[in-house]
C-alpha cells in the first residue's frame, strides 16, 4: 500500500466544484434532476455520504459521465482514508505466496 500520500478528493467537492458551481444549479435542484432527496445529495457534497451503484448511475446519466468514473472516486477516496486512519490492517498477518501458489494448483 502506500501508493498515495495525498488524500483523494471525495465524490461531494467533485460535484460541487466541477459541475454545481459552474452550472449554477443548487444541491436542492440537482436532487430533483438525480431523482433522490435534497438530504442524500446534501450528504454527499458534505463529505459525509457516500457514492453508492446506484447514485454512480444517477451521476453518469446527469453529467454525461461514467458510473465507473464515480464509483473509482469513491473507492480512491475509501481505500485512502482506511489506510491513513486506521493501522489495524497492518496486524494482518501475510500468508506466504508459496503457500497461495501450492494449493492454486490443486
Amino acid at each position: 500500500m502506500g501508493k498515495m500520500k495525498r488524500q483523494p478528493t471525495h465524490p461531494g467537492i467533485i460535484i460541487k466544484e466541477d459541475y454545481l458551481r459552474p452550472l449554477s444549479i443548487t444541491i436542492k435542484d440537482m436532487a430533483v434532476i438525480l431523482g433522490v432527496s435534497r438530504k442524500t445529495l446534501s450528504k454527499i457534497i458534505n463529505e459525509r455520504g457516500s457514492i453508492t451503484p446506484d447514485m454512480a448511475l444517477r451521476l453518469s446519466r446527469a453529467f454525461d459521465t461514467t458510473a465507473d468514473l464515480w464509483m473509482n472516486l469513491q473507492k480512491n477516496y475509501d481505500l485512502w482514508l482506511a489506510e491513513h486512519t486506521s493501522k489495524e490492517w497492518q496486524a494482518v498477518k501475510q500468508i506466504s505466496s508459496d503457500l497461495i501458489h501450492s494449493h492454486s494448483n490443486c
